[in-house]
């Protein structure tokens, strides 16, 4: 008999079996475990114990550092390795194995899976990448982009980061200095496109301030202006804060893609000018406005004056090229993404104000008491979550911060005047070589061409001549994705048909590798 003090008893519904086996008898005890009671009281060791193990995570995390280093930092920084392993969505899906299952997978299987990813992605950091406005690695950056992600601390709230809320404020402080603002505000933003949409709130809100607690209805119609080659997230901005994109106004812009110098503001009827969005270095052909003449028109008409400086920001460190924003520092706000041109690894975008009256906090504040009390023991002006339109924010600084920490103001600055140097040199290059024409001399790092295959040379007057060169760039494109050797777009602009977009950025980039994607471009597309 199951004796009835034993502890199961009291625990578990008990069945007793009698079987019979060759003439043997057996007294079998089946313990069924009730769902409540029964398989809590079985888990109770566990309640004593973490559910992460340690050592095995830190292991984990050390081979997969091994992994990282190289897959990506070793593989995707070497010229003879493809900047792309290209798959076909549908083979690289079954490939991976993206399915998420009930049970974990063991460490040896998932050290795979990491392995599989860093082969399979693109190579931002690879020398022949020239896709975007981000390439390359900068190692002290990448470091401090490890240590936030393990800190994995937000930023709202002085005890809760509070190095860098300090440290925000100092890398802010230095960037403002080379705009020429020796006071003013910010904060890092999730990209450029928030930035730009901060700046139209801000300057609706500085003007009508109602517009808060009574919203739309309470205000006219108001207009932005803006390049036509400017970024599309002006628009979007006009439509997410219900201005509206027709609102959004296009001023005629030269043949460089700059403002007109004769820009003036163009009143509708019931609508109520608000801000002017300049541009310096467009995204496709890395263009400057005009900022000084911009400035005047502002002035004049009492406009808030934003300048995107997403892409062409960098310059400011560069006493060589920093003439292209001359009149920066009339502006209201700034839009700057040092993930770009300094290599800070996404994302890293700080939005730069001029004012000093706390326009920001004023704008943005709900004053949620449970996070933003009003009576604790330090300086609550250190608080600074209520200027933003997050409540969660990741600290975005100290990749910046470490890499300047690094190399200085001058290591950067040497970094965008290199640039420069190797546009120079490719421009130079494709003037010697037939097939290469240029849309015109770039103004910045952005080098825009059309390639001209020796099938379609000397036939531009032919009826379908544009027509066949629209179809160049994108077989160019198709072939060197799926070879891997290197990497760059191509795009339409208005009655221009597709050309190539080459950015020259990257510190990896050399002479060499100029040399090496002139002759990529003839090999791929000569038999077109």
């Amino acid at each position: 008999m199951f004796p009835s003090s034993c502890k199961y008893s009291e625990l578990y519904p008990v069945l007793f079996l009698t079987l019979s086996i060759g003439g043997i008898i057996l007294n079998v005890i089946v313990i069924t475990i009730a769902d409540g009671q029964g398989r809590e009281a079985a888990k109770l060791h566990d309640l004593n114990e973490p559910l992460i193990d340690h050592a095995e995570g830190q292991d984990f995390l050390n081979e997969a550092f091994k992994v990282i280093m190289d897959e990506v930092l070793c593989k995707g920084t070497d010229v003879k390795q493809k900047v792309c392993e290209w798959k076909e969505p549908d083979e690289l899906a079954l490939l991976l194995d993206l399915e998420l299952r009930a049970t974990g997978e063991t460490q040896h299987r998932l050290l795979q899976r990491v392995r599989d990813v860093a082969k399979y992605s693109t190579k931002t950091c690879h020398p022949r990448f020239f896709n975007q406005q981000f390439a390359g690695v900068d190692y002290h950056s990448l470091a401090g982009q490890f240590l936030t992600d393990a800190l994995n601390t937000n930023i709202c709230t002085y005890e809760l980061g509070p190095v860098f809320v300090l440290m925000e404020a100092e890398v802010l402080r230095g960037l403002r200095q080379l705009v020429g603002w020796a006071e003013g505000d910010g904060i890092f933003c999730p990209g450029g496109s928030i930035s730009n949409m901060y700046a139209v709130n801000l300057a609706r809100y500085q003007l009508f301030p109602e517009v808060k607690t009574k919203g739309l209805c309470s205000l006219p119609k108001l207009t932005i202006f803006t390049s036509p080659e400017s970024h599309f997230s002006v628009k979007k901005g006009a439509a997410f804060l219900g201005i509206g994109t027709d609102n959004v106004i296009l001023v005629k812009v030269d043949d460089s893609a700059k403002q007109m110098y004769s820009l003036s503001v163009p009143f509708c009827q019931g609508a109520v000018p608000l801000l002017i969005s300049c541009t310096s270095g467009t995204t496709v052909r890395g263009a400057f406005d005009p900022l000084d003449h911009i400035a005047d028109v502002c002035e004049r008409h009492k406009l808030w004056m934003h300048v995107d400086a997403a892409w062409g920001g960098s310059v400011l460190f560069s006493k060589q090229h920093t003439h292209l924003m001359k009149g920066v520092d009339r502006a209201n706000s700034i839009a700057w993404n040092p993930h770009k041109m300094l290599l800070a690894g996404l994302q890293c975008s700080a939005f730069l104000l001029k004012d000093t009256t706390n326009l920001l906090k004023r704008c943005h504040s709900a004053n949620a008491t449970y996070l933003f009390q009003q009576d604790k023991f330090y300086d609550m002006n250190l608080d600074i979550g209520d200027k933003s339109v997050q409540c969660s924010r990741r600290v975005d600084c100290l990749k910046l911060w470490l890499m300047w920490k690094a190399v200085g103001s001058d290591g950067l600055a040497e970094r965008v005047d290199k640039a420069f140097i190797h546009v120079r040199y490719l421009v130079e290059q494709m003037k010697k070589r037939e097939g290469f024409q240029l849309l015109a001399e770039p103004e910045f790092v952005n080098v825009c061409f059309w390639y001209i295959p020796p099938s379609l040379r000397g036939k531009e007057g032919n009826a379908d001549y544009h027509d066949r060169l629209a179809k160049v760039a994108p077989v160019i494109k198709e072939r060197m994705m799926k070879q891997g050797t290197m990497m760059v777009g191509y795009q339409p602009l208005g009655d221009r048909v597709n050309f190539f977009r080459m950015v020259v950025f990257s510190p990896l980039v050399s002479q060499k590798d100029m040399d090496f994607f002139l002759n990529e471009i003839e090999r791929l597309g000569s038999d077109l």
